[in-house]
């Protein structure tokens, strides 16, 4: 095990953030982020911005990692979303996370971005509440992208590659963000991140 914080009293010291939220605290074993308006991470594709605010909690390493959290969406506005992270720089990361949408199937969905361009693949899902675990694991660059309803079944929601210096250190943590509006409250429970071997055939396993 590399790390796992479980939130019972301070933080681990190995989770730093990137752009820190003005607010957030730990309450019944859980972190809440409060979220800011404007806070997201995407960049060029179709919409023709940049964004690079959202709220990233992470901590740093090298080689293969299995990277697993439990959220509690609890969305308020359009696009509010937390999830997992992993990332090499502005122009180069992953994201997975559930994305509201008022009146219609919220968005389940992964963004890969690569020489500064993100897409986003989804799929619906209806409840906007519910508890999701998500986990991403890394097998050199190659990142495995999976989510779960219990933590025991796990479905697969994105296989990518990610153009970088393989040794080059990388993020792995949650982050949260409203596009929008503010007033979103994301609850994270637990964060997780083991090592993995560089066998392809057991990241399933």
């Amino acid at each position: 095990m590399i790390l796992f914080e479980d939130f019972k009293s301070h933080m681990d010291v190995r989770l730093r953030w990137f752009s820190p939220p003005k607010a957030y605290r730990i309450e019944s074993n859980t972190l809440i982020i409060e979220t800011e308006k404007g806070s997201d991470f995407w960049q060029k594709t179709h919409y023709g911005f940049e964004a690079d605010n959202g709220h990233f909690l992470h901590c740093e390493l090298r080689g293969n990692f299995r990277l697993t959290t439990k959220v509690r969406p609890k969305p308020l506005h359009r696009y509010d979303q937390v999830g997992v992270m992993v990332r090499f720089s502005t122009d180069t990361w992953i994201k997975a996370s559930v994305e509201y949408i008022p009146a219609a199937p919220n968005k389940l969905g992964a963004v890969v971005t690569n020489h500064g361009y993100s897409d986003w693949s989804t799929q619906e899902m209806q409840d906007d509440t519910a508890e999701l675990y998500f986990r991403i694991s890394r097998i050199e660059n190659d990142f495995y992208v999976d989510y779960s309803e219990d933590g025991e079944v796990w479905k697969q929601l994105r296989m990518a590659y990610l153009f970088a210096d393989a040794d080059k250190p990388i993020l792995a943590g949650v982050y949260a963000c409203s596009p929008q509006e503010e007033g979103y409250e994301a609850h994270v429970s637990f964060i997780q991140i083991e090592e993995l071997s560089g066998d392809r055939t057991k990241v399933y396993g």
